[in-house]
């Protein structure tokens, strides 16, 4: 006897969303733009990752999430699936993602590619706390490898910038 799976894949996708990045608990990996794919048959699912970076650390933990999430749903037949290509960019967060990165204190992603290095000119990031322009890096890596932290010359008030990737 073959069992039929019931769940579709707009009903994956609504469990997705309840899966959030143990790094940026506001954003749910929907948020984030990691997952890329949902199929569903009869036989099953094939839920398709990206990460945000090669070996990022937050990657077993997500996969790990989705599988209790779908178990939870009760979707006992499904793969989770990852792939590297093509690479994951920071244009993948979706506009809701970047406003709670905003509300939660993080700088999100400027839409445009960082070209501070070419031009020798600082990057202009907006504090996410009072909007100033008046920023300045501190360092390159912040509370995680994807952020660097920053810090507000007017509200005084340190941050982390989403880096563009």
């Amino acid at each position: 006897m073959i069992r039929v799976f019931m769940n579709t894949k707009e009903q994956i996708w609504n469990y997705l969303e309840e899966v959030k990045d143990p790094e940026i608990p506001v954003l749910s990996i929907i948020d984030l733009g990691i997952v890329r794919k949902v199929e569903a048959d009869e036989l099953g699912a094939v839920v398709t990752i990206t990460p945000t970076y090669t070996g990022c650390p937050a990657m077993h933990v997500i996969e790990e999430d989705i599988r209790s999430k779908l178990k939870e749903r009760g979707v006992s037949q499904f793969t989770v699936k990852t792939i590297l290509s093509p690479a994951w960019t920071t244009d993948w967060i979706s506009e809701e993602g970047r406003k709670k990165l905003k509300i939660y204190g993080i700088a999100p992603p400027e839409s445009s590619p960082d070209k501070s290095l070419l031009s020798g000119m600082p990057k202009i990031v907006h504090c996410p706390r009072c909007s100033s322009t008046n920023t300045e890096m501190k360092s390159f890596f912040g509370s995680t490898p994807c952020k660097a932290l920053y810090v507000c010359n007017d509200c005084k008030e340190p941050f982390d910038y989403f880096k563009c990737l």
